[in-house]
């Protein structure tokens, strides 16, 4: 399987640079059906992904094949509107190029989102959950995005998970949230291969593990963000209340998902925005 690394992270950048002379600070990747927040960006330049070296390219629907860097909110940041995902059969050290990339660009924050569905019985489809933590299922079965030689430019051999998603962000987000008015859930969102949803048996586990939301990205994305330093902040807008009844008569569908999203994104954009309109950059 073809292993991606620091030569075609800079072939990456080159593309890129020669497409824009803006220098972002901020990465944001968005999930299904919230490609819309990348609307709102002022003096844009977008870029195709066929014009990247290595680029992956989604097949999902839902998830356009474009990068907008330009200004949001007074910050200068760079939009992925759709991702790549596992299942497609990339090697996550091609679904993690993006992240890379960043990094190399000069980026040193980065916001993940994602549609996901909710484990926790409180939560209802349209909410938004801050992510404090993740279970890396995937990595736990084998396939970690840090397997393979490490690249000590980058980070260690070792990184530290305890906190993947940055305290300081996190609270911002919320401080953020509540003075909007607007309901912000928080928990434990757990990644899985995919691309089949859970059976109510596998719901009931991941219930029983800890996990509040389930989904089929960003835990790579943000294990190695947080393995080159970068500060994260995640939010899974819940899209679907999962199944836990084989009984049941309701069915997933990633329709549903899309649609749900016309919920969660007005509701995400203020938050992001919010968050965008205060963000300092970490002191060096």
């Amino acid at each position: 399987m073809t292993s991606f690394g620091r030569p075609e992270f800079e072939e990456s950048v080159a593309a890129i640079r020669k497409q824009t002379q803006q220098q972002p600070v901020i990465g944001m990747i968005l999930g299904s059906g919230l490609g819309k927040l990348a609307d709102s960006v002022e003096q844009p330049d977008v870029i195709d992904y066929n014009n990247i070296p290595h680029w992956p390219m989604s097949t999902v629907k839902g998830h356009a094949h474009e990068m907008v860097i330009g200004r949001l909110e007074g910050q200068s940041v760079l939009i992925l509107r759709g991702r790549s995902h596992f299942y497609e059969g990339y090697p996550l050290s091609q679904i993690t190029l993006p992240v890379r990339v960043m990094k190399v660009l000069g980026i040193e924050t980065i916001i993940l989102t994602n549609a996901a569905g909710g484990l926790n019985r409180n939560f209802r489809s349209g909410d938004v959950m801050l992510i404090n933590d993740h279970i890396n299922m995937i990595g736990l079965v084998g396939n970690n995005p840090l397997i393979g030689p490490n690249d000590e430019s980058f980070g260690p051999r070792f990184p530290d998970m305890t906190r993947v998603y940055d305290p300081a962000l996190r609270q911002l987000a919320i401080d953020v949230a509540a003075e909007a008015g607007i309901p912000l859930m928080r928990g434990v969102y757990i990644g899985l291969s995919g691309p089949t949803f859970e059976t109510p048996a596998e719901v009931r586990f991941l219930r029983m593990i800890g996990a509040d939301a389930v989904g089929m990205s960003t835990v790579a994305e943000a294990t190695v963000a947080r393995h080159s330093g970068m500060r994260v902040l995640g939010f899974s807008g819940i899209s679907n209340v999962v199944i836990d009844d084989p009984e049941s008569e309701r069915e997933t569908t990633h329709d549903e998902v899309l649609a749900a999203g016309e919920v969660i994104v007005p509701r995400l954009e203020a938050i992001v925005r919010g968050v965008l309109r205060r963000y300092e950059a970490p002191a060096l």
